[in-house]
């Protein structure tokens, strides 16, 4: 785990509007994350970002908790953060109940215990995260046979939200928390 960077907020210079996001954090995680401590320096933009993942982590949400985490993994691979790989992990571990599925997603092409729907979605996730996107025909036809056209919207969107994410925390170099601590290696590809 790398030292966070000295340019990234102490929590006791978070405003405010943040503090009862950083509690939460502390109480849940051990500790204030550390886009939470960059993104300090931007509360409103931290609150559009944060009101984002919140509708699409909602109950209600189209795509089930599991896929939602499996999807953000995959993309925080891809985007090759640290951070993300470490909590989205942590996530998809904690919601699938189990760790094969956290160790084989940069593998998924390869591991049996993917469902079909999981594969679609893995495939659409990592054309959809290709610069320039690589969604041909094949793909949307495929994604057609497993979910509706509002879950291809919100699986789209939170592809592109966790593209977002991921690739601020990337640039900027926040390091991963070892928040999954069972999930030791960071295959990016």
């Amino acid at each position: 785990m790398k030292e966070t960077p000295a340019w990234v907020a102490p929590v006791k210079s978070l405003p405010a509007s943040l503090k009862p996001i950083a509690a939460m954090q502390k109480k849940h995680f051990g500790a204030v994350l550390n886009p939470t401590r960059w993104w300090g320096r931007m509360p409103r933009l931290f609150w559009l970002v944060a009101l984002f993942v919140g509708f699409l982590e909602r109950r209600s949400a189209r795509l089930s908790p599991v896929l939602r985490s499996l999807l953000m993994t995959r993309v925080s691979q891809l985007c090759r953060c640290d951070f993300c790989i470490d909590a989205n992990s942590l996530r998809l571990a904690e919601r699938s109940g189990a760790l094969d599925k956290v160790q084989a997603v940069s593998r998924w092409q390869e591991a049996s215990f993917f469902t079909d729907e999981e594969r679609v979605a893995l495939a659409y996730a990592e054309a959809v995260t290709a610069t320039p996107p690589q969604v041909d025909e094949a793909l949307k036809t495929a994604l057609k046979r497993h979910f509706t056209d509002d879950v291809i919207t919100e699986m789209t969107a939170l592809i592109a939200f966790q593209n977002l994410s991921a690739r601020f925390n990337a640039a900027l170099d926040i390091p991963a928390q070892g928040l999954c601590a069972t999930f030791k290696e960071k295959p990016h590809v």
